[in-house]
């Protein structure tokens, strides 16, 4: 029988996210969001989460329809990006608010990419003390 040792389970390190238009994914994800840019190559960007999962925006081959991921992205205050994302007129899916994986908000990015937006602090006082 096989034991999990903490130290032994995978982590993933870098993903790749195809886009339309990698120009305007960087921009939602690194200005908007606060996603650091890691580099810029001919073809490809890398954003960087604080956690240090590196996510490469490439150009699509081609249509980006269908269903399509999810990124569940932690912030410092849900409440607050919400307010300051839809003053600077972006629509949300929904307002901070219970969701069915727990508290925050949904927006899609520019290429219909979900994004669950959520904080830590926020998660565990309407959970009841619990982190999701």
């Amino acid at each position: 029988m096989a034991v999990n040792h903490p130290s032994a389970h995978a982590q993933v390190s870098h993903m790749v996210l195809p886009v339309f238009d990698i120009q305007r994914s960087r921009e939602w994800y690194v200005d908007k969001l606060n996603f650091a840019l890691e580099r810029e190559l001919e073809g490809a960007v890398g954003i960087k989460d604080r956690a240090g999962l590196t996510i490469f925006l490439i150009k699509s081959q081609g249509a980006l329809a269908g269903e399509k991921i999810t990124l569940t992205i932690q912030l410092d205050d849900v409440d607050r990006k919400y307010q300051e994302l839809v003053s600077a007129g972006v629509t949300f899916v929904s307002r901070p608010q219970r969701q069915f994986w727990g508290y925050g908000a949904e927006v899609l990015d520019p290429d219909g990419y979900m994004n669950h937006l959520w904080d830590e602090s926020t998660m565990r006082q309407v959970s009841g003390g619990a982190k999701d």
